[in-house]
């Protein structure tokens, strides 16, 4: 069993895991000496891309194995369950804490801070064999890494990201987000994006930040003075074009519950582990993603006529760059590259914060 210190040791440290806009769908509630209880939650009802949960599940499964590392450099084997009787809106998943004679620490462990997301080009340095050996390897037996490296398949991926960002800004839903989750002149931000990590420049984020007023100042923009054209150029073209890879993690058994999307976040966080370990960093791609999710089940993204249509347009596009087959598996889309280390990111919450009291309620 191990002790209360190293147990807050471990959640400071498993704090650090990605979610999708920083939203950090977690809380803990330290049991016993030895066991937290992780209250996950999603944000489906008031977030257009956490179709039917599956970014905070797959959140969830990048904080759990985040916790799994971050306990074998303090000597101890986390391991965890979920447990029965709750919903995949809430799930609470058990995970056990004991310390072990010889564990070993995890390769990835020093990299658990240093993992961030780089909005911006990076070089086109192509990967080494090496790289690839192990950004491969990283995803485990059930999933298949599929890369696109050559120019000509990198332009083909910043195609497909070119038009997906245009539902991206011109849907209302996704409107009610972007305006929630930029922190306006902020370096760092706690539980949110600060303006500076965005990736665009500053006189595109001033004007950003005035037009994301009103959703009538975005319409009028994106209809009659080509609002979308700089935010797409900087956010997409541009950075699809600047990277030495996109790629594809590919469930090899299509997912078919909240496990299965628990079970890719672990994926991609030992994929984004490795790559920040190998040299590189990485940007999630994940707009494709979540439109082929909407597609696949039949669902509406948005009440504007002909998103939709487009939607499902792009789902067909994303089949024929995958394979029909593939694109049902697909999880994860991502670019990587080598950079420097971008000097603005998304913090954490203070742990205090994230921790709940013995009965459930809080935080505190």
């Amino acid at each position: 069993m191990s002790d209360r210190d190293t147990l807050v040791r471990i959640l400071e440290l498993g704090r650090w895991a990605p979610s999708g806009d920083n939203t950090q769908p977690w809380r803990f509630e330290i049991v016993e000496d030895g066991l937290v209880l992780v209250h996950g939650f999603d944000t489906r009802d008031e977030v257009v891309y956490d179709f039917a949960g599956r970014a905070s599940h797959i959140a969830h499964g990048a904080l759990l194995e985040t916790l799994r590392i971050a306990a074998s450099g303090h000597g101890c084997v986390a391991t965890w369950a979920l447990r029965s009787g709750g919903d995949d809106r809430r799930p609470v998943y058990e995970v056990r804490v004991r310390r072990a004679q010889g564990v070993p620490v995890d390769p990835l462990f020093p990299f658990i801070e240093q993992r961030v997301v780089q909005r911006r080009p990076m070089r086109t340095t192509p990967l080494t064999a090496d790289q690839r050996k192990a950004l491969s390897a990283s995803v485990g037996d059930a999933y298949e890494l599929r890369l696109f490296e050559t120019f000509s398949a990198r332009a083909a991926v910043a195609r497909l990201l070119w038009d997906n960002a245009r539902i991206r800004l011109t849907c209302p839903e996704a409107f009610e987000v972007h305006r929630h989750v930029i922190e306006w002149g902020a370096r760092f931000s706690e539980d949110r994006i600060p303006e500076q990590a965005v990736g665009v420049d500053p006189l595109t984020a001033r004007l950003m930040r005035w037009v994301m007023r009103s959703w009538e100042r975005v319409d009028f923009f994106n209809k009659y003075l080509m609002g979308t054209l700089a935010p797409r150029l900087q956010l997409d073209l541009l950075p699809a074009l600047g990277c030495a890879a996109h790629l594809c993690v590919l469930a090899r058994q299509r997912p078919a519950g909240m496990l299965d999307y628990v079970g890719a976040g672990i994926a991609m966080q030992r994929l984004w582990l490795t790559a920040h370990a190998v040299g590189l960093h990485l940007q999630p791609e994940m707009t494709p993603v979540i439109f082929n999710w909407y597609a696949g089940a039949g669902c509406s993204l948005s009440r504007r006529p002909g998103i939709d249509d487009r939607v499902r347009l792009l789902a067909g596009r994303l089949g024929s760059l995958l394979g029909a087959d593939a694109a049902g598996g697909l999880v994860v889309m991502g670019r990587v590259g080598v950079s420097s280390p971008p000097a603005s990111r998304s913090t954490r919450k203070a742990l205090a914060a994230l921790m709940l009291e013995r009965d459930g309620a809080g935080p505190r």
